[in-house]
């Protein structure tokens, strides 16, 4: 072989060896990444690290695409479902407008199944579901926010939606109000089923307390 061949070939032998490399590079990173959703996911505790606020009970999915039509939500909306059970609200937020959401949950169980059921509707890569605490959720980025909780517990959250929510956010909550000092902005009666709608108003506006 030439001196010319001898070079060609070490080159090739080069390239090879650098693109060997950069694909072992790329799974190490892959694993690595996978490793540590795993980690993340395996952090999380197993039970509720409190008693829970109310008992889960699904909203039926009818209500719950009557719920998105009342708060008007729309593709550029980031929807947050507090107390978020199998996830459905802000799953089927995703699916119908492309919307981010956001489901907040203090059971493990029910975060596992909600992120079981968003990757089942393809929809994964838009809704990020929490084992949190609502009232220690950080909700400035929140456009909609929804509920099915209990009257004292919407009674207990009202501060802080009034502290952190932006003017013209929506508020929607199944069958429980706010109380008599914040009526709703609409109310829809559906048979046996209530939904109440609040849009927030400017900060000015707002109770202090």
């Amino acid at each position: 072989m030439t001196r010319v061949g001898v070079r060609r070939s070490m080159s090739q032998v080069s390239v090879r060896a650098t693109c060997l490399l950069f694909l072992l590079a790329g799974a190490q990173m892959c694993v690595a990444v996978g490793a540590e959703a795993g980690k993340s996911e395996a952090r999380e505790p197993a039970r509720p690290a409190r008693p829970l606020d109310v008992w889960y009970v699904a909203t039926p999915h009818e209500i719950v695409d009557r719920m998105l039509d009342v708060a008007k939500v729309r593709t550029g909306d980031v929807v947050y479902d507090l107390g978020c059970g199998d996830g459905r609200m802000v799953i089927a937020a995703a699916k119908k407008f492309g919307t981010r959401g956001v489901g907040i949950d203090l059971d493990p169980a029910r975060i596992r199944e909600a992120r079981a059921n968003a990757k089942a509707q393809g929809v994964d890569q838009l809704v990020t579901f929490r084992v949190a605490d609502l009232f220690e959720t950080d909700l400035r980025e929140a456009t909609v926010v929804m509920l099915y909780l209990l009257p004292e517990v919407n009674r207990r959250l009202k501060p802080k939606l009034f502290a952190e929510l932006r003017a013209g956010a929506r508020v929607v909550s199944h069958d429980f109000d706010m109380g008599r000092d914040w009526p709703p902005d609409r109310y829809v009666k559906l048979g046996t089923d209530g939904i109440y709608l609040w849009v927030m108003p400017p900060l000015a506006e707002r109770p202090q307390n």
